[in-house]
């Protein structure tokens, strides 16, 4: 059974009291459900995390689809079959040569301990999983930020280079441009310390 939602009243009224704009997103949206799934390995929820980058939500399920259906059902797939997966089989699913690699290189350091296990990575602060992480190759910032954020649950992380967060934002204050990840930072300054779920919220904007 899926576990129950975080109590997230707080952080929805910190950020309803932000400004009018904020209070009416809330207020539309509902109560915020973002829901980290804790019992995830950080090797599992990058790879995930992979798969989605640069690609809209639909396509990137349909890619993991075709993944998971490369393995027996009911478990992630673990490093070592992953690794032992011909690379054609991986393109097949519709993943590009570079993230077949760099699902390789997370396979690969998820077993020699580069990629933490959960218990490891809940020792270590976000600085420095950004930091260790983004050392393996394909592995940037908002990738290591989607594992802290729907991984490990922590609720301060703002993915300042997404750009559903950046034109939630847009949309929001009603901006002609898309505000740089600089901008972003500057403004997400005030949703401290819920800037997790300031991104879950920002990321349902409603449409023009």
């Amino acid at each position: 059974m899926p576990h129950a939602l975080p109590d997230y009243r707080a952080a929805a009224a910190q950020l309803a009291a932000v400004d009018a704009d904020w209070a009416r997103l809330v207020a539309a949206v509902g109560p915020c459900r973002l829901q980290p799934e804790p019992a995830r390995e950080p090797y599992e929820t990058l790879v995930r995390a992979v798969a989605y980058q640069q690609l809209h939500a639909r396509a990137a399920e349909a890619i993991l689809g075709r993944l998971l259906a490369l393995y027996p059902p009911g478990a992630f797939p673990a490093p070592a079959a992953l690794l032992a997966t011909d690379s054609a089989r991986l393109r097949a699913c519709g993943l590009s040569a570079r993230k077949v690699e760099t699902l390789q290189g997370i396979a690969r350091a998820a077993l020699d301990g580069r990629v933490p296990s959960r218990a490891a990575a809940a020792a270590l602060d976000d600085a420095a999983l950004i930091a260790s992480l983004t050392e393996l190759r394909g592995i940037g910032r908002w990738t290591v930020e989607m594992l802290l954020i729907f991984g490990l649950g922590r609720l301060d992380v703002l993915p300042a280079d997404d750009f559903g967060v950046r034109n939630g934002y847009r949309r929001l204050k009603g901006l002609e441009r898309l505000p740089t990840p600089r901008q972003l930072a500057q403004a997400g300054q005030a949703w401290q310390p819920w800037r997790s779920v300031a991104a879950w919220y920002l990321w349902r904007v409603p449409g023009e």
